[in-house]
């Protein structure tokens, strides 16, 4: 299994005036704009971060998923939420061939916590032999910063801030990420259960 972003969050989704405005920079200045490459980074890494321990990705894009076979052909559970489309469905053979699955044959059965790509007759399309599916999908809260909830939109600006004030500490403390943030994402955490949790 494989999961790549086939596209990236845009810089005018990125909140840069929110953040300056947190950390309380200066304004009016000639060089206002001197240090946005800088906050773009922290604010993309915060973004990084926080999706990786939530399992959810924050700002819509999208997302091609790449599987060997199917865990169950009734229906998969799509790697990351929320998920608002399935755009396409490519079966690749051994020697890089593609066919494109009908939309007619599958469909998105949307949740919050774990969307799955779910056939809409008996079973999914059959995976070549030595060969993959690639799912292509959209991923997200919303198309701009506006759109995700108080709670992760505030953890993104803090932990961007605590990346912008601690910029040059190479020591890696306790957690590595402030508790302000762990206690605002908290919530949106996968569970799980069973032997494997």
């Amino acid at each position: 299994m494989m999961l790549i972003e086939d596209t990236q969050v845009p810089v005018a989704a990125l909140p840069l005036d929110r953040l300056k405005g947190h950390l309380r920079l200066g304004s009016g200045f000639a060089e206002d704009d001197l240090q946005d490459v800088l906050l773009e980074s922290f604010l993309r890494a915060a973004l990084a971060a926080i999706e990786a321990r939530t399992g959810k990705a924050l700002i819509s894009r999208g997302f091609l998923w790449t599987v060997t076979a199917w865990r169950d052909a009734c229906g998969v559970t799509l790697p990351i939420a929320p998920v608002s489309a399935v755009t396409g469905l490519d079966l690749i053979d051994r020697f890089g061939a593609a066919e494109t699955v009908a939309e007619a044959r599958y469909r998105l059965k949307a949740d919050a916590q774990a969307p799955r790509l779910v056939p809409t007759g008996s079973a999914l399309p059959a995976i070549p032999r030595d060969g993959t599916a690639e799912v292509r999908f959209t991923a997200g809260f919303g198309a701009d910063f506006e759109a995700l909830p108080a709670d992760l939109a505030q953890a993104v600006l803090l932990l961007a801030a605590h990346y912008y004030e601690y910029r040059d500490e190479t020591a890696l403390s306790q957690g590595c990420m402030p508790f302000g943030v762990t206690s605002l994402i908290a919530r949106y955490r996968p569970v799980r259960l069973g032997f494997g949790a």
